[in-house]
């Protein structure tokens, strides 16, 4: 096993890849990295080798987890005027979509808002993430924030995948992404690719295999 100090240094970049799904809601990057700092320290501190976990796997949830208690901490949690007026642009999509009988993808929203996916992704959780009411009572305005859906196991979910899939050689990373987010056919993906639909068949069966190992 490496030891704490190389584990540490080894895996800066899950930090960073956790404070950028953080950015842009009332607190400077440079706070969020030094707390996802810290989540990975004390990750690398409760590491348990034996348990047969990837050490992302592990690490992933104590980053996040740190970072969000220190946004609890200091109640912030603004949302960008960019962010806002992005997910009212996608609901309106996706709701103009199903009326035509459509089954909108986050890659097919992407696509015609001209963002990116991980954009798309990030205005349909800030869309979800507070519901505040605000209503007269006998002490004057009181304002209820009610609890939505909490989406911290899908941003694991999605670090540890991008994680695991950095990881594939260049060809078998062309495949997963083309094949699970662009939601491609095999013989669609060989075209693009410029070889066999055999070939991509091997391919992706491989890479699905070493993303179980990833993944742990």
């Amino acid at each position: 096993m490496q030891d704490r100090n190389t584990l540490i240094e080894d895996n800066v970049r899950l930090v960073h890849s956790c404070c950028k799904r953080f950015v842009g809601r009332g607190i400077e990057y440079e706070d969020i990295f030094q707390v996802g700092c810290l989540g990975l320290v004390k990750a690398a501190d409760g590491f348990d080798e034996s348990r047969g976990l990837c050490f992302s796997t592990y690490a992933v949830p104590n980053i996040i987890g740190e970072i969000k208690r220190m946004f609890r901490d200091t109640g912030a949690v603004k949302v960008s005027r960019t962010i806002k007026e992005l997910s009212l642009k996608v609901q309106r999509e996706k709701e103009l979509a199903e009326k035509m009988g459509e089954e909108p993808t986050v890659i097919m929203l992407a696509e015609r808002l001209s963002v990116t996916p991980e954009e798309v992704v990030e205005a349909i959780d800030a869309s979800r993430r507070v519901l505040s009411l605000t209503y007269e009572g006998e002490d004057g305005t009181i304002e209820l924030e009610l609890p939505v859906e909490n989406h911290e196991n899908d941003i694991c979910s999605r670090l540890l995948i991008d994680e695991a899939i950095s990881r594939l050689n260049w060809q078998e990373q062309q495949i997963i992404r083309l094949r699970y987010f662009d939601e491609k056919t095999q013989t669609q993906t060989a075209d693009i690719l410029g070889i066999s639909q055999v070939q991509v068949s091997r391919k992706e069966k491989r890479a699905l295999e070493r993303l179980r190992v990833y993944m742990g």
